[in-house]
């Protein structure tokens, strides 16, 4: 982790504000003092199990530290509770008692003032089916039939655990339905977790090849693309931010003879089948302050999963993939963030269902939103320098759901500089002019953090090419 020279600082003024607020605190006290945790006591939990809570907690009942290391403590222990998403707000009281032996450690009281989501939700979908919303409103003409429609329902904490069921029904520009529950501690140490997954889809318009760096779509009133498949998840949590992911996944797709015939190479050799058993490991350290829109603290990813593990398989594929992100205090109002980010996949002779450069929304030089640069491998590194505008919470009291009648809000001014490439054997077969050579993009924007860790990101972006563009993106990684 990289070390943040500001972090004592800022902890260290929260201290003497704290250890000045706690009831019956001596006016001057040692720094050195050791105290012992005496009690906690959470409130609002009404329906999270205290053990779930608890799980997120570097302070324990019977703890001895030192009074200065208590205002970091109690701060990113309110952070990793409320990165659980399962809170609109949580707070931690401390209330020091001094010991009446001087020799003895001052009594510590801890209360964790919580006040929880709505966790049944239930809404309509009416959503783009591109890449993303500039996508749609440039290149596809705005046109209301590349729409998706249907019903989600999203039931978070079921039990009380932090478990969660989805079901996705979805029409319009595809067919889709997903079903997912997923528990992420089945053991008694909390340690372990599963999650299940089915999805079955069908298109009847899919993008059947690239040329010069932009989808190229077929559509016709038969299916063209059918995908389904079954995973299990298994999940290992070691300590607070450490995360482990075995994923086995059986896969089977198919497309139909007209796209074969526009694309011998969808799946190579003019196959119309995939099927096969992929199973990945995934490592994540992540340690944000917040994991929506982070200020401070460090995320690193790390996986490798490999395609084509059974006789019968008919595709065979490695990839792996890394990505290392901090983000830091400047000081006052400003913030800076960094990303590394990188993938290889083998072989080179892959089929274009796979190929996979720069074009989503985590793998993205900023001010190529319009584009799809594919091939085997990429690099890219994003930084971000921020300004806080504003970071308040409004209490809407004419609002008498109390899950929704809190209202957070934040906005910050940033100004980011990318640079990426994009290494591929295919780009003269796809005429792409920005595969094989370095990729430059700069802007502005005005990023609004606000309900359910909703971020909004208005850009303005000028890139190597001098293209430039004014850009809507909902969260992205940096």
């Amino acid at each position: 982790m990289i070390p943040n020279v500001w972090l004592p600082v800022v902890m260290m003024l929260t201290g003497f504000l704290l250890i000045g607020q706690m009831a019956l605190a001596k006016p001057a006290t040692d720094s050195t003092q050791s105290v012992v945790v005496q009690s906690i006591v959470l409130q609002g939990n009404e329906r999270t199990r205290d053990r779930i809570i608890r799980r997120e907690m570097t302070l324990h009942i019977g703890d001895t530290l030192q009074l200065s290391s208590l205002p970091g403590r109690i701060t990113w222990d309110q952070r990793n509770i409320s990165n659980t998403n399962l809170f609109i707000t949580v707070e931690i009281q401390p209330r020091l008692t001094p010991a009446s032996d001087t020799t003895q450690p001052a009594r510590l009281d801890l209360t964790v003032v919580m006040k929880e989501r709505w966790y049944l939700i239930a809404y309509p979908v009416f959503d783009i089916a591109d890449r993303n919303f500039n996508e749609w409103w440039y290149d596809r003409g705005r046109d209301f039939r590349r729409v998706i429609y249907g019903g989600r329902l999203s039931y978070r904490n079921v039990t009380g655990n932090n478990d969660r069921l989805q079901l996705i029904l979805e029409r319009g520009f595809l067919s889709r339905t997903v079903l997912s529950y997923a528990m992420p501690y089945v053991d008694r140490a909390q340690k372990i977790g599963l999650r299940l997954d089915l999805s079955y889809q069908t298109n009847k318009e899919i993008p059947y090849r690239t040329l010069a760096d932009k989808w190229v779509y077929t559509r016709s009133e038969d299916v063209l693309r059918e995908r389904a498949f079954a995973a299990l998840v298994m999940t290992y949590r070691r300590g607070l931010y450490h995360y482990h992911t075995i994923e086995t996944r059986y896969t089977r797709n198919t497309i139909s003879d007209t796209v074969a015939r526009l694309n011998p190479d969808y799946y190579l050799d003019g196959s119309t089948h995939q099927r096969f058993l992929n199973m990945s490991y995934n490592y994540r350290y992540d340690r944000r302050d917040n994991v929506a829109y982070p200020l401070r603290g460090t995320l690193f990813t790390a996986s490798i999963g490999a395609s084509g593990l059974l006789p019968n398989d008919n595709f065979h594929y490695l990839e792996t993939l890394g990505s290392l992100t901090h983000y830091w205090p400047m000081g006052g109002k400003f913030y800076a963030a960094t990303n590394l980010r990188g993938r290889s996949a083998w072989p080179n002779r892959q089929p274009y269902a796979v190929l996979r450069g720069l074009g989503s929304a985590y793998d993205m030089v900023r001010g190529y939103e319009l584009y799809v640069v594919d091939g085997q491998r990429f690099g890219i590194w994003r930084n971000s320098f921020r300004y806080q505008l504003f970071n308040t919470v409004k209490q809407l009291n004419w609002l008498h759901i109390r899950q929704f009648n809190t209202l957070p809000i934040a906005a910050y001014v940033t100004a980011f500089a990318d640079a990426g490439y994009v290494s591929s054997t295919v780009a003269e077969q796809y005429q792409s002019q920005l595969a094989n050579r370095m990729l430059f993009g700069t802007g502005m924007s005005l990023d609004i953090v606000t309900y359910y860790n909703m971020v909004l990101r208005f850009s303005g972006t000028l890139n190597a090419q001098g293209r430039t563009g004014f850009f809507f993106n909902l969260a992205q990684e940096l």
